[in-house]
């Protein structure tokens, strides 16, 4: 059986010629797949019965489902999606007064092993099709609308998964996203984070992509780095910061730093030196994130006066930073908490 999903529209075409059908129905079913996002064949019900019956002898959709559900006391839903084949990822519906942002995964589990992420102590089983990222955003969407009256505003790819490490998927379903026959969002409202493969960054700067790139930094030294991502021991900062820089010399689109604070490990006066002279090397701002524990590692949070005099010095210093206070914590959906665990609580 066949994924009718991963066909061009120029297949479609084909395929409903070379079934006797009017060309036009190559655009009903495009309409179907990718602005309807219908679940199955059958609820295409401008097509004859006859017709989807012939195009089930080949085909089928293929469909990321939701599995369970969970909502926060601050208004976050959390979903677990099951794919075709059993896996499983979660995708995130983070609701505020200015936004409608959906966060999704990229692959089923992560190679990359960060100590501080939840996701980072599984196993990578596969990375996800194009079409099932276009799912997670589709559902997440519906979820806004239903439950919010308001459609997304943002995406971004800060899910399971290193979405560099799925490159073609995940530019294919940015393609999808933005097409004007797709969900056609603006690319500028689309943010991928990449732990950093400094290869693969270069890779966007010359596909210049249009959306936004955002670097899950963590620690502005080499050796602190490599304690909690092993990412960095072949992608150091120097080897980064020369891509970062290529990135922006194509693109013109400053890089979001994103900078977990750890208690006693990077939230010194130091360490926040050694972030503004990274931010000196490259055009950027900073995104200071609440640490949100996981039973697998052993971080905790700095005290509030500890956030306060590191935020205050990045300011005295003319960095442009803000302090990203997480949501979803009390079912597991905040940053670095992904993992494919059910909650008790909260639950649908």
């Amino acid at each position: 059986m066949k994924n009718l999903r991963h066909l061009s529209k120029a297949e479609i075409e084909t395929l409903v010629s070379d079934m006797g059908e009017k060309p036009y129905r190559a655009k009903q079913i495009h309409e179907w797949l990718w602005q309807k996002g219908v679940t199955s064949i059958d609820d295409m019900s401008n097509l004859s019965k006859a017709f989807k019956e012939k195009l089930k002898q080949d085909y089928d959709l293929f469909k990321l489902n939701i599995d369970h559900t969970q909502l926060s006391e601050d208004t976050t839903i959390k979903n677990r999606f099951v794919l075709h084949d059993g896996h499983y990822v979660e995708g995130v519906l983070i609701p505020t007064d200015t936004r409608m942002t959906a966060c999704v995964s990229s692959q089923v589990g992560c190679s990359l092993s960060c100590k501080f992420c939840a996701t980072g102590y599984m196993d990578r089983k596969r990375n996800l099709e194009f079409d099932e990222i276009v799912d997670q955003v589709m559902h997440l969407n519906k979820q806004a609308l239903d439950n919010y009256g308001k459609p997304l505003s943002n995406i971004v790819f800060m899910g399971m998964g290193e979405p560099l490490l799925n490159y073609n998927n995940v530019l294919k379903s940015i393609e999808r996203i933005t097409s004007p026959d797709g969900m056609g969002m603006s690319p500028s409202r689309i943010t991928v984070s990449t732990a950093g493969v400094s290869k693969m960054i270069k890779k966007l700067a010359d596909d210049k992509v249009r959306f936004n790139l955002a670097l899950s930094l963590h620690a502005a030294n080499d050796t602190k780095r490599n304690e909690i991502m092993p990412i960095n021991e072949a992608n150091n900062l120097e080897v980064l910061i020369d891509s970062l820089n290529y990135f922006y010399r194509a693109t013109k689109n400053p890089i979001t730093f994103e900078y977990i604070l750890f208690a006693n490990f990077n939230d010194s006066v130091e360490d926040a030196d050694e972030l503004i002279k990274i931010c000196r090397k490259v055009p950027s701002k900073v995104n200071i994130i609440e640490y949100n524990p996981i039973e697998l590692a052993s971080f905790a949070k700095p005290s509030e006066e500890k956030v306060e005099t590191f935020m205050q010095y990045l300011d005295r210093n003319r960095v442009n930073a803000r302090l990203r206070r997480s949501r979803g914590k009390d079912i597991d959906a905040a940053c670095g908490q992904l993992a494919n665990i059910n909650h008790p609580t909260n639950s649908k």
